[in-house]
């Protein structure tokens, strides 16, 4: 069942030690391991790793964010089913965290969303803080998957999107022609006099 909810390299994504610089090209500018194989599904490498080992494999690129790893959601939503997670705005990108991170203290009025693993305080109606809480959730329930549906699920998922925004547009251009042919023409009594010869009054006896 849980095979059925979560792809194999999940749990070494996870688990791997990202930010470490890289014994074969330490010298190198580029030398953290911030990248991971989806196929290879092994330890952390870095960029010229990729252009040597991985060159046509999939690979997902982590980022750090106040000594967090995170990942952008245009590059994680693309393999990982990522709804119920907290997503956020950092640097003018949208992420979101890969593990749990340790809880801030209170201050202030508490939140009314908390994820549902961790309690942490949540700023949105999600129902996870980070990818790994995620996972914990469907282990322990099995009511949310990362698997993502097929390219046709996706297709038939968005065509009653369009669909339902065709019929929309039609709705409201027939009200508004309902609003024209209600609204009573304008009377010109004027204008609908025809313009042609005078007719005279009969002449009496």
């Amino acid at each position: 069942m849980e095979a059925m909810l979560v792809p194999s390299w999940l749990e070494s994504l996870l688990s791997s030690d990202f930010f470490s610089v890289c014994s074969s090209h330490k010298d190198s500018p580029r030398s953290e391991c911030n990248m991971f194989c989806l196929d290879c599904q092994d330890d952390a490498f870095c960029f010229y790793c990729r252009s040597t080992r991985h060159k046509d494999h999939p690979v997902i690129q982590i980022r750090r964010s106040s000594y967090h790893d995170v990942v952008r959601v245009t590059e994680i939503e693309k393999v990982l089913d990522i709804s119920g997670v907290q997503t956020y705005v950092i640097n003018s990108a949208r992420v979101l965290f890969l593990n749990e991170r340790p809880q801030p203290k209170t201050t202030g009025k508490a939140s009314s969303h908390l994820c549902e693993i961790c309690r942490r305080s949540l700023l949105d109606p999600f129902r996870f803080c980070s990818l790994g809480c995620k996972l914990v959730g469907i282990k322990r329930n099995g009511d949310a998957s990362f698997i993502l549906s097929t390219k046709n699920d996706e297709i038939t998922e968005r065509m009653p999107r369009r669909l339902a925004a065709k019929a929309e547009e039609e709705l409201r251009e027939g009200i508004q022609q309902e609003m024209y042919q209600s609204m009573p023409p304008p009377s010109h009594s004027n204008s609908r006099r025809r313009k042609g010869i005078p007719q005279r009054a009969p002449l009496g006896p």
